[in-house]
């Protein structure tokens, strides 16, 4: 009685939800309401509360399409209550509403704060910093194996218009739930021991409310994607926000198909480029060859005639050495005529063949006598001859 007469109408009531289970067979919600201690995190109050189901049918999707969040525990939350308290199970509250945008508040809030924080450590720019690879056909693709968006996202590319190929590697990865962040880093850590072998890593997951995408506005998620060493592609499957992965991501897509389709247009762009080089190869090579032809055809109508002057000069050329060359047989003969000529006067003008002519030379001392008042009575001589040498003595 005192409780009803201290709250005999509804209140609202500001708290963090904890402890949060839905009777499978009633549709019941059970929680708890907390309050901490800002600087301790310690427990200052806690109350049970309830929505039955028929209130929680209605508030559980209002909730979570307003917030993208979904109804958990950990959230804050603006709830209107009737407060109550039954012999046996004690004080309670009833929910009867709940004001979505106060929770959004926080959520912004909680964003704001992750956003900042990768800015501050100075990672949230790097994986967009990265440069695209011109050919991205090595894909390490992280998703959950029975993802439809994996399979509609394999197929896209696999059959693709223009019959590009890829090499596709999953890495899976549970892309739902509370289990959400720890798996995809782990992911992404099984993916960094090869990234030689990539030139990508795709992110993406086969739609899903968007209650389900506060994993990845995680703080330890986005840093490890922001700071991964391949280009990073997100397609999560959402429209309307883009979460914190999405934000450090080098490329953020819609949709797993979107990312099919971007990688696809990316090969296509490198092959307009290969046709575009191809065609100015083309049209290069034909003008040189043009140029060439004609030159080739000017050099073919001249070849005759300058092959004629050039005989013609080579023909007077040899003329030339011809008389050069019979100028130089009658200088040599003229001169071998004057060395006979000279070889014979010297030849009868040596003493020996003076002395075959029947002279004899006169020598004393070794000089030779030329007239006979040169000699004395007593002078010894040597008498030479053309056979020999006598001596003998003036008288």
């Amino acid at each position: 009685m005192a409780i009803h007469a201290s709250f005999p109408e509804t209140c609202w009531v500001r708290a963090e939800t904890s402890d949060v289970r839905v009777n499978a067979s009633s549709g019941h919600c059970y929680l708890e309401f907390i309050e901490k201690d800002e600087l301790t995190g310690q427990f200052t109050a806690k109350a049970r509360g309830s929505i039955w189901a028929r209130t929680f049918k209605r508030l559980q999707p209002y909730f979570e399409d307003i917030t993208g969040q979904e109804f958990k525990s950990g959230l804050k939350v603006l709830v209107n209550v009737t407060v109550e308290f039954h012999r046996v199970y004690g004080y309670s509250l009833t929910i009867n509403d709940i004001e979505p945008s106060y929770t959004l508040g926080d959520i912004i809030k909680k964003r704001l704060e992750t956003i900042n924080r990768l800015k501050a450590d100075g990672v949230y720019d790097m994986n967009r910093e990265l440069p695209f690879p011109d050919l991205p056909q090595r894909i390490a693709v992280i998703t959950s194996p029975t993802a439809a968006g994996y399979e509609d996202f394999v197929n896209q590319l696999i059959n693709n218009a223009f019959s590009y190929q890829f090499y596709i590697k999953l890495f899976p990865a549970v892309m739902q739930g509370d289990k959400t962040e720890e798996s995809v880093i782990e992911a992404l850590g099984n993916v960094s021991r090869y990234t030689e072998m990539f030139d990508v890593v795709v992110i993406i997951r086969g739609g899903g409310s968007a209650s389900e995408l506060n994993c990845f506005d995680s703080y330890p998620l986005a840093s490890h994607c922001a700071q991964f060493p391949l280009p990073i592609i997100t397609g999560i499957g959402h429209e309307r926000d883009d979460t914190i992965v999405d934000m450090v991501a080098n490329t953020r897509m819609k949709t797993p198909t979107a990312v099919a389709a971007f990688l696809i247009e990316k090969m296509h762009e490198q092959a307009g480029e290969l046709v575009d080089i191809q065609e100015y190869i083309c049209e290069r090579t034909a003008g040189l060859l043009t140029v060439y032809d004609t030159q080739l055809r000017l050099l073919a109508a001249r070849f005759p005639s300058m092959v004629t002057q050039l005989l013609e000069r080579r023909k007077t050329q040899l003329i030339t050495l011809s008389n050069q060359l019979s100028a130089a047989h009658l200088l040599i003969a003229k001169q071998d005529k004057e060395l006979e000529l000279t070889a014979q006067f010297l030849k009868m003008a040596s003493p020996e063949y003076i002395l075959q002519r029947g002279y004899s030379l006169t020598v004393r001392n070794g000089q030779i006598i030329k007239r006979a008042a040169e000699l004395s009575a007593g002078d010894e001589i040597a008498i030479r001859y053309s056979d020999g040498e006598r001596a003998a003595v003036i008288k």
